[in-house]
């Protein structure tokens, strides 16, 4: 299916029309219906409001600033990532999304001001020449499974083309990648996958590609001069894990080559409490709460320790005879945590910022 297959309809706030993005986007889109102005909402009586939220293109000015530090949480290691908001929602459906209990507006939303903000980001990156901005747009949206519409590719590998102390990370499920094959830039720029086993790729990624095709893109990716990554996270811990992830391990091996990889993160399922009951809802075949969880210091619901360590152990042991240093880290975990599944921890977040700050660039010196 295309980016804009599920596509519906298109929103417009007042302002917006005259935005050189908003044209281009209904240039892509003609023919859909447009609504101008306040919306109504989506939210009906005993329906689902996420599955006509995701059918609706909500083009939208962000007020505020559109780099933010990853808030993190006190006792675990953050990777000390600054995201860059581009938009919110996104037109997959995972169960494990944590966008379903965050969001009240289900509408896939789009800051067409990106391209008007970005000289206030220059002045930022800029300022500050000795300290390196590892930014990402995965954190409120995928940041590549609506840029055959949008064009964010278009906006944004310019523009870090020419920040030598940045560093861009597109996080995706999306196999999108002709935006980033057409474009003559590719410094600066990480694309990352996410990553899962087969059976949960399947069972709980709805609308998502496939472990293989997700796999291929990135070779594709790799191939025409991209640095990539990846990311397990959520693991979740399912029947025959051990066997899934591996299969998952092994197409990594098939079709990526590992001294072009940036980093690759390793998480554990974890969730806000009352996210529970609308996966029970929205999803009530899936199976990722059977597993016994305790509320972790940031509230959100975790396996118990030792089944995290496992997790990350395994995962981490397989990796590493892969490559010797693949670049793996943890989010959101303890110091304790990292030191029984690693091995090694981190001087806190500072020190985990420094390695992968450190990962990336010399990635892109040695592509010269």
């Amino acid at each position: 299916m295309s980016a804009a297959g599920s596509l519906r309809r298109i929103v417009l706030e007042e302002g917006v029309r005259t935005s050189d993005l908003t044209r281009r986007i209904l240039k892509r889109l003609d023919g859909l219906p447009i609504e101008e102005g306040p919306t109504s909402s989506d939210r009906h009586e005993g329906q689902d409001p996420l599955k006509p939220g995701k059918e609706t293109l909500h083009l939208s000015v962000f007020p505020g600033e559109l780099i933010k530090p990853c808030p993190g949480t006190q006792g675990y290691i953050c990777c000390g990532y600054q995201i860059l908001h581009i938009g919110t929602n996104c037109p997959l459906d995972c169960s494990y999304c944590i966008l379903q209990a965050y969001l009240n507006q289900p509408h896939l939303k789009v800051f067409v001001n990106l391209g008007q903000r970005l000289p206030k980001i220059a002045e930022q990156l800029d300022s500050q020449p000795g300290k390196v901005f590892r930014l990402g747009t995965g954190e409120f949206t995928d940041s590549l499974a609506l840029d055959p519409v949008v064009g964010w590719t278009e906006v944004l590998l310019p523009f870090f083309q020419a920040r030598h102390n940045a560093v861009l990370e597109l996080k995706t499920k999306s196999v999108f990648v002709d935006g980033l094959l057409r474009s003559r830039f590719r410094s600066r720029i990480v694309v990352s996958w996410s990553l899962n086993s087969p059976h949960v790729a399947s069972k709980e990624e709805h609308g998502a590609p496939s472990v293989r095709k997700r796999l291929e893109a990135a070779k594709r990716v790799q191939e025409e001069g991209y640095v990539v990554g990846f990311h397990f996270d959520p693991l979740i811990c399912h029947p025959g894990w051990r066997e899934g992830y591996q299969r998952t391990l092994d197409m990594l091996d098939r079709y990526i080559e590992p001294r072009g990889v940036s980093w690759i993160s390793l998480g554990s399922l974890r969730f806000v409490p009352h996210l529970k009951s609308v996966i029970r809802k929205r999803h009530p075949a899936s199976r990722i709460l059977d597993g016994e969880f305790i509320p972790g210091l940031d509230g959100k619901m975790r396996y118990f320790k030792p089944i995290r360590i496992e997790m990350y152990s395994f995962m981490a042991e397989t990796l590493r005879v892969w490559h010797n240093e693949p670049g793996i880290y943890l989010c959101m975990e303890s110091e304790d945590v990292w030191r029984e599944s690693l091995g090694w921890a981190p001087a806190g977040t500072g020190g985990l910022a420094d390695y992968l700050d450190a990962r990336a660039i010399r990635l892109f010196d040695m592509k010269g």
